[in-house]
């Protein structure tokens, strides 16, 4: 039995929006937001569907998914929050915000948004952090923000608890969370009978089946991505036709 704690994740990796411009999207970071690309493929195993990179730190990358699959109806209110504090369709991404290290950045990035001829609205104080906000392509809604240094557990209003029956436990186990001890064996996945179904990944009965049913060694080779065919050779790779 390990004596190690796995806690949480350390960060964030990717964030993976849909984009219904690939190339558009890309540079809309990339010349407002100073993001530079690091890859852009097809994704894999997805048919005419391409995923783009762009980095925020060496660890922290921002994503996107575009094919000719994704749609452009948006409506405020359900496919989109339109502003930082609208309603939009649970698991949705209600707005995304990215980090500065001090005010003096922030205010150097909210100048630059505004200089490719973007509203941008702010600093807004709020205790913890100050945020800038703006919109993005697609309608999203983006904000930078940095941290002010002053104590966040500050913010867990009593009311707020109050209203969502959190008890006393609840909140200390929210506070903080049971630690976890690995296994030396890996831990199967349940069976299809014995999973929670809330929680499914939303793939064609079959093929969910044969994913989670197979051994993780064997799914890692068989999913395992290689440089794209004319990477080397420096032909046109086939892509985003917006």
């Amino acid at each position: 039995m390990s004596n190690k704690s796995v806690l949480k994740p350390n960060g964030i990796n990717h964030l993976a929006l849909a984009t219904s411009n690939m190339k558009k999207t890309l540079q809309y970071f990339n010349r407002v937001l100073g993001m530079p690309l690091v890859s852009l493929y097809w994704m894999h195993g997805v048919e005419d569907t391409m995923h783009g990179f762009l980095a925020l730190n060496e660890h922290s990358l921002l994503a996107f998914v575009g094919s000719p699959k994704i749609g452009k109806d948006i409506q405020y209110g359900h496919t989109h929050a339109g502003n930082p504090g609208g309603p939009c369709t649970g698991g949705t991404m209600q707005h995304v915000a990215f980090n500065v290290d001090s005010h003096k950045d922030l205010l150097a990035l909210r100048d630059r948004i505004r200089s490719k001829g973007i509203h941008c609205v702010g600093p807004m104080d709020h205790g913890m952090m100050q945020s800038i906000y703006f919109a993005g392509p697609d309608a999203m809604t983006l904000e930078v923000t940095y941290m002010t240094g002053e104590d966040p557990t500050q913010w867990i209003d009593p009311e707020v608890v109050d209203l969502l029956e959190i008890n006393e436990e609840e909140l200390n186990e929210l506070k903080t969370p049971v630690s976890f001890f690995q296994p030396d064996a890996a831990v199967p996945n349940p069976s299809m009978e014995a999973a929670d179904k809330e929680y499914r990944m939303n793939f064609p009965p079959q093929r969910y089946q044969m994913m989670v049913n197979t051994p993780d060694e064997v799914l890692t080779q068989m999913t395992r991505d290689n440089l794209p065919p004319t990477y080397s050779t420096g032909e046109q790779v086939k892509g985003d036709s917006a």
